[in-house]
């Protein structure tokens, strides 16, 4: 037994802004431990300093420092363990109270200079030590939530949370001032780069453009990055990926409402693209209905299937070669669109192998015309009002849906937390891991279905918003009625995989088309599109 007591220190400083000001935090909480250790006339042994370490979310089997300690507390090298406050060990509620017990288990004193000493000589103290931790936690939750809310906040507001400006903005400083007198800088649309993002969205949503075709498209024509670099697939990508050209100011999982000075592309066309980019992945391919390119001379390549089979329609090309009289050699070339299974597995369709594509073509470009001819015809303004009824009447159920669901969920995660305390006392026959776990998930549903409650809310007090984009979608199709007489067959495509979600043609071409969701929206009746043709075809 040593005469003098040994003390061996723990300092620690959470985030990369403390640690930038190392020099404030850490020699304060040092000088305060070794003036407090003086005066309980113990000598100071090694200081320990953690620098950048969460201990909300670091665990201490994670951390350096407390393995160290641990290791010479086993050793019986010191006696105290000191801290300036106990949140400096830890702040995870369903680990820091054992850590602070296996140090008193094994001899060791644990003191804050701020809260004294932790002892567990009683059940209530280890009650109190439990609750102390898991009020820390509560903290580290709150000033996280705290940041977010912020974060979020100024978004709303329209101002710029930080970091570099995406490719199409710039920043500028506008006269703003912070609490420190520091001139903010404010975004705002830069006319060169933003030029080029909607030539962007352009290439993708009219032609069909991937991001690899429109990363060539630029090199090709001598387009560059801010840094002077060729634009990448990745880059692209994620520019069409990227919401804040909608005007929607961003901060994690909060968005802000559209503000228009800051809009490059319109709302419906980003939502366009983005539906085309996860139809194109890998997990649509059996489902997809938007070209997985727009190259070829097919009008449907992509969107047209077996209506026997349900198999997807292939383009093939036979032909064969002959010589004129005058000895040029021309090539003859037969196009058809092929039922997948006819061909490989005869036994699946029943239906005809193939359609000559330029008849199926001239078909469908019938029925598309016809389309526009009706929907010039449709009343806007009592087909908008119509559907804007219907969905906000179903924005109304889900939203009572998600609120019993959100006060179910809310009541489990109090009954798991009041079964903590009885895990305390040794009144509970659970399991404390099970528990933690049951606990765990019952807010995770909790939180998911709070989440939920405000995007219903949120879609609601956007109503004229909603009202607004069902005006858009009337106005789109007949853009693209306009378009249609005078665009390529690249745009052509696309502007069928926009009203149309499948066509389906049968033998003797027979044909059935699925509208797009959109277009039933505008009052558009799938029985008007259905067509047969007398026309047949060998099999």
């Amino acid at each position: 037994m040593r005469n003098t007591k040994i003390a061996y220190t723990l300092y620690r400083v959470s985030t990369k802004k403390q640690v930038d000001k190392d020099r404030d935090d850490i020699p304060m909480q040092k000088q305060s431990c070794c003036e407090f250790a003086e005066k309980q006339g113990w000598i100071v042994g090694k200081e320990f300093e953690e620098k950048g370490i969460s201990g909300y979310k670091v665990s201490a089997e994670n951390r350096d420092a407390i393995q160290d300690l641990k290791d010479a507390a086993t050793h019986g090298e010191f006696d105290v363990l000191l801290v300036f406050m106990f949140d400096r060990i830890g702040r995870i509620d369903d680990e820091t109270p054992f850590v602070v017990e296996w140090f008193v288990k094994h001899g060791i004193e644990v003191w804050s200079v701020k809260e004294g000493e932790q002892r567990l000589d009683h059940h209530v103290d280890k009650l109190t030590n439990y609750i102390r931790f898991w009020q820390a936690s509560g903290e580290s939750e709150k000033t996280s939530m705290r940041t977010k809310t912020r974060l979020g906040q100024i978004v709303q507001e329209g101002r710029f949370r930080g970091g570099s400006a995406p490719y199409g903005y710039r920043l500028e400083k506008q006269g703003r001032f912070n609490k420190k007198n520091h001139e903010l800088y404010e975004i705002m649309i830069d006319d060169t780069e933003s030029s080029v993002v909607r030539m962007v969205f352009n290439l993708a949503y009219t032609q069909g453009y991937g991001s690899q075709r429109i990363a060539s498209y630029l090199t090709e024509h001598g387009y560059r990055t801010r840094k002077s670099e060729n634009f990448t697939n990745a880059s692209v990508y994620h520019m069409l990926r990227n919401v804040a050209y909608t005007g929607v100011l961003r901060s994690g999982e909060t968005m802000s409402e559209i503000f228009p000075d800051l809009q490059i592309i319109t709302p419906e066309i980003f939502k366009s693209i983005q539906k085309q980019l996860e139809q194109r992945s890998s997990k649509y391919q059996d489902i997809r209905t938007i070209p997985l390119n727009t190259t070829g001379n097919s009008l449907l390549s992509g969107n047209i299937f077996c209506g026997h089979c349900g198999a997807r329609l292939v383009v093939s090309t036979s032909g064969k070669k002959y010589v004129k009289k005058d000895g040029e050699i021309t090539e003859t070339a037969r196009t058809r669109y092929v039922c997948y299974n006819k061909t490989r597995h005869t036994q699946k369709c029943d239906g005809q192998t193939g359609y000559t594509v330029d008849k199926l073509d001239k078909l469908i470009d019938t029925i598309v015309r016809g389309l526009f001819d009706r929907i010039g015809e449709l009343p806007k303004e009592s087909i908008v009002e119509d559907r804007y009824a219907e969905q906000i009447a179903e924005l109304k159920i889900q939203l009572t849906t998600a609120r019993a669901a959100h006060q179910a969920h809310s009541a489990e995660v109090r009954e798991y937390e009041t079964e903590v305390i009885k895990i305390i006392r040794g009144e509970s026959k659970l399991d404390s891991e099970l528990l933690n776990k049951l606990h765990d998930e019952a807010r995770g549903k909790m939180l998911a279905a709070e989440q939920l409650v405000q995007q219903f809310i949120e879609k609601l007090e956007n109503n004229e918003q909603m009202k607004a984009g069902l005006s858009q979608q009337f106005d789109n199709v007949r853009t693209w009625s306009d378009m249609y007489d005078e665009c390529g067959i690249e745009t052509k495509k696309m502007i069928l995989s926009h009203i149309m979600k499948a066509v389906r043609v049968r033998r003797d071409y027979e044909i059935e088309i699925d509208l797009t969701v959109n277009c039933e929206e505008l009052g558009i009746c799938l029985e008007e599109s259905v067509v047969s043709s007398s026309e047949s075809e060998s099999a």
